[in-house]
């Protein structure tokens, strides 16, 4: 669908639920990759956290009056783990996507074992190595925002450079969160290219840089949004901060990425296969 403003967006299509019995994330993460190949506009309700009968039969409530106000059957994406809970949910007006129906069970035959059919076990405190490690990524990465700190950058699995505004905050704390991957960031600035060089606090670490780049129109578009009609945010100066980062990238042999068309979750993925990291998604 063609990017609009607000006001211009035709009405949503469908309600779409995500059902689950805890944060409702994983529902949320599988029914957005299917529902992005369909040129329409859904309205989105996350339902977390329904783990008793009560709460099971006001999901059912909800997604019944979606039905009445639409017209139309509402598009229910749900990972309740519990038998008794997705069979309450099961008799909504809704279509419904049922996750661990249609992936569990049929695990269960082929691997001849039953599942442990455990709540939130994907995100369980028992994997503590894993989550201490994550937010010893995330607290690396707040420290070394925008280049706030240049100490300890020799701990950092990649650090991103590009010009103020390019993507790599978020990109950086994506990292974090989901990889537990030490990301810094930090910008490339007017001083920076008329010294024709990269900041010397980056200079020892230059097989850990990965750059991000964007469309000097879109960074324009972007810092007119933070800073409306300033230098910083005018077409000739973001035109000349793109072009001087690229060079100075393409002259130090700094792999490179345009954030412009890309998601974080595809930046995240070349910067993960560039850096070689085994690091897995929590």
């Amino acid at each position: 669908m063609p990017d609009l403003p607000a006001h211009q967006l035709p009405p949503p299509n469908r309600t779409v639920f995500f059902v689950s019995d805890g944060t409702g994330i994983t529902a949320e993460t599988f029914g957005h990759s299917v529902l992005t190949q369909f040129e329409l506009r859904f309205k989105e309700v996350r339902l977390p956290f329904i783990d008793t009968l009560d709460k099971a039969y006001d999901a059912v409530r909800d997604i019944n009056q979606a039905f009445e106000h639409d017209g139309k059957r509402p598009i229910v994406f749900s990972t309740l783990v519990k038998a008794e809970l997705s069979s309450v949910v099961r008799q909504s007006k809704g279509m419904h996507m049922d996750l661990i129906q249609t992936f569990v069970e049929p695990l269960e035959q082929e691997l001849g074992v039953k599942s442990t059919h455990t709540i939130g076990r994907s995100h369980n405190i028992a994997d503590s190595d894993e989550y201490k490690n994550r937010i010893e990524a995330i607290n690396f990465s707040l420290a070394h925002d925008d280049g706030q700190s240049n100490q300890n950058l020799a701990a950092a699995d990649v650090i991103l450079v590009g010009v103020s505004r390019s993507g790599k905050t978020p990109t950086s704390l994506y990292l974090a969160m989901q990889y537990g991957v030490k990301a810094a960031n930090y910008p490339l600035i007017p001083d920076d290219f008329e010294r024709n060089k990269l900041p010397s606090a980056l200079l020892s670490y230059k097989k850990k840089l990965f750059g991000l780049s964007i469309a000097p129109d879109r960074l324009a578009e972007v810092r007119n949004e933070r800073r409306p009609g300033s230098k910083y945010a005018a077409m000739e100066q973001c035109r000349y901060e793109v072009n001087e980062a690229e060079k100075m990238m393409r002259r130090e042999g700094i792999r490179c990425v345009s954030s412009t068309a890309k998601s974080i979750e595809e930046i995240a993925t070349m910067i993960l296969q560039e850096i070689k990291s085994d690091k897995r998604a929590y």
